[in-house]
């Protein structure tokens, strides 16, 4: 469907970031079940590329606008109260033009990932060289502490190029924006909604430290290792799971999709 000529960017109060998490949460109550799977079934992709050195890596950035796409469409069916069955969940690709516009997009978000990587390092290249040392054994601590740098400046790059991708995966895929202009209004529906962003995130950030709080406070009980790994597999899956019901509200109230009544507050 291609609604251009109305499609805008809502300007939303920061509390808005709260209530994206709990109409995720409702969206989850609905279909448990379907969105749990979806869940294992991206981490295990993401297992997969991530064993697989550079060329997973790269892959996985790739399929990124593609997943969330998919992630997307099971939200919104969902909260149009209709069952996930298997056959709906790649029946969003065989429309005409979302493919090739999803990977042009991929490839995008590549390309300017690997070149914020590389801005990033660039300036701190001669300390991370110094810190290799000439041995064949690296000075680690020394790496650690010179890739700080790095980091920080590619968090900075990270935060616009999350901006500029948020919602481009459903503006490619729903409304058949070109990619140029998919990008330009995600950036200006991140700014609109940036304090709710700010609050969404942090949220989000709040509960993943928590989770890693009550794992600490598991292992130090003295649980073994075996059942401190299923414990965290299937908090994470679920958690996962939640997180992923939270892009839809987030895409719509931006937006106000025609579907957004379903949602609950």
């Amino acid at each position: 469907m291609n609604n251009t000529p109305t499609l805008q960017a809502s300007v939303l109060p920061p509390s808005a970031g709260w209530a994206w998490i709990l109409q995720g949460y409702h969206l989850f109550r609905a279909q448990p079940l379907a969105m749990l799977f979806w869940s294992t079934a991206t981490s295990f992709i993401i297992q997969v590329g991530s064993v697989i050195p550079v060329i997973g890596q790269m892959a996985l950035v790739l399929l990124t606008p593609l997943l969330t796409f998919l992630t997307l469409n099971a939200c919104r069916t969902i909260s149009r109260g209709q069952k996930m069955v298997p056959g709906l969940w790649l029946a969003p690709l065989k429309a005409p033009g979302v493919m090739p516009a999803l990977l042009r997009l991929g490839s995008a978000y590549l390309g300017f990932t690997l070149l914020a990587a590389f801005v990033s390092v660039l300036p701190f290249l001669s300390s991370l060289v110094q810190s290799l040392g000439t041995g064949s054994d690296p000075d680690y601590a020394s790496l650690a502490q010179a890739m700080w740098g790095p980091m920080l400046v590619f968090g900075g790059f990270y935060v616009l190029l999350s901006a500029l991708f948020w919602h481009a995966p459903a503006l490619m895929g729903w409304h058949a924006l070109p990619l140029k202009r998919a990008l330009f209004y995600s950036m200006v529906a991140c700014w609109r909604t940036k304090w709710a962003i700010v609050l969404y995130v942090g949220s989000w950030a709040a509960v993943y430290y928590g989770l890693s709080l009550l794992l600490g406070t598991l292992a130090s009980a003295g649980l073994t290792a075996n059942s401190m790994t299923w414990i965290s597999l299937i908090l994470d899956i679920v958690l996962t799971a939640l997180l992923y019901c939270s892009f839809y509200p987030v895409y719509a109230t931006t937006f106000r999709a025609n579907d957004t009544s379903a949602l609950q507050a």
